[in-house]
C-alpha cells in the first residue's frame, strides 16, 4: 500500500468519526438565514403531513405565519372542510348552521355581560382600597400622639397629650355602653337605640370630669400639677 491510499483511508476514517453535526435548536438571529431556514422547513413540514395524508387517509390542516407576515397554509382534503369540522359547522344544513351562529352568538353575548360584571367589581374593589387607605392616612394625621415619643414634649404639650388620652377613654366608655345595651336588651330599644347613645354622649360631653375618667388618668393629672410647680 502506498502513502496515497494510506492518506485516503485516514481521511475516510475522519470524516466518519466527525458524524453529523447536530443542529442547536434556537431562534437564528441573521435575518436572511431565518427566513431561509422558515421557507425550507415550511415545505418539509407541508410534505410530511401530504404523506401522513396518503398513508393514513387523515384530514390535516395547517396554517403557517411566516416573519414577514404571510400566511401559508395546507390543508387535506381542503382547508375549510376541516376548519368546519373542527368548528362543527354543517354547510349543507343551513337550519344547522344558523342555529350553531345563534348559539355562538348567545356565548359571545354572555361572555361579554360576565367580563363587564368583572370588571365592575374590580373596579369596586380598586376605589374600596383607595378609600381604606385614605382614611389609614388621614387617622395617622389626626392621632400623632400615639405613634410618637414623649421625651422631647413640653408641658403644656403633655398637657395636651393627657387631655386627649382623657377624651379618648371617654369616647371608648361611651361606646362600650352602646354595645352593652344592644347586647343585653335589642327587643326593648328597638331603633331608639342609637338616641339614647347620643344622648347619653351629650350629658357626658356636658360633664366631660365624670368620676371614671379622671381617677383613671389622676396621676397624668399630678404629675402636671407637678412640672407646673
Amino acid at each position: 500500500m502506498n502513502i496515497t491510499s494510506i492518506a485516503g483511508v485516514n481521511s475516510m476514517k475522519k470524516r466518519s468519526s466527525q458524524g453529523r453535526k447536530k443542529i442547536e435548536i434556537k431562534k437564528i438571529e441573521e435575518e436572511n438565514n431565518r427566513q431561509v431556514t422558515f421557507s425550507k422547513r415550511r415545505n418539509g413540514l407541508f410534505k410530511k403531513a401530504a404523506e401522513l395524508c396518503i398513508l393514513t387517509g387523515a384530514h390535516i390542516t395547517m396554517l403557517v405565519h411566516s416573519p414577514g407576515g404571510r400566511v401559508f397554509a395546507f390543508g387535506h382534503p381542503t382547508v375549510d372542510d376541516v376548519a368546519d369540522r373542527f368548528l362543527d359547522i354543517t354547510t349543507n344544513n343551513a337550519s344547522t348552521s344558523d342555529e350553531s351562529t345563534t348559539q355562538k352568538g348567545q356565548l359571545e353575548k354572555e361572555f361579554n355581560q360576565h367580563y363587564v360584571e368583572i370588571s365592575k367589581e374590580l373596579e369596586a374593589e380598586k376605589k374600596l382600597r383607595e378609600v381604606i387607605h385614605e382614611s389609614k392616612i388621614i387617622n395617622a394625621s389626626e392621632l400623632p400622639w400615639y405613634s410618637e415619643g414623649v421625651d422631647g414634649l413640653e408641658v403644656e404639650e403633655l398637657q395636651q397629650y393627657i387631655s386627649s388620652l382623657v377624651e379618648l377613654k371617654r369616647k371608648v366608655l361611651v361606646r362600650a355602653d352602646e354595645l352593652m345595651m344592644i347586647k343585653k336588651a335589642p327587643a326593648l330599644l328597638g331603633p331608639n337605640m342609637l338616641s339614647i347613645a347620643q344622648a347619653n354622649d351629650i350629658a357626658n360631653m356636658e360633664n366631660p370630669t365624670n368620676g371614671t375618667a379622671s381617677s383613671s388618668f389622676g396621676f397624668a393629672h399630678s404629675h402636671s400639677r407637678e412640672w407646673m410647680m
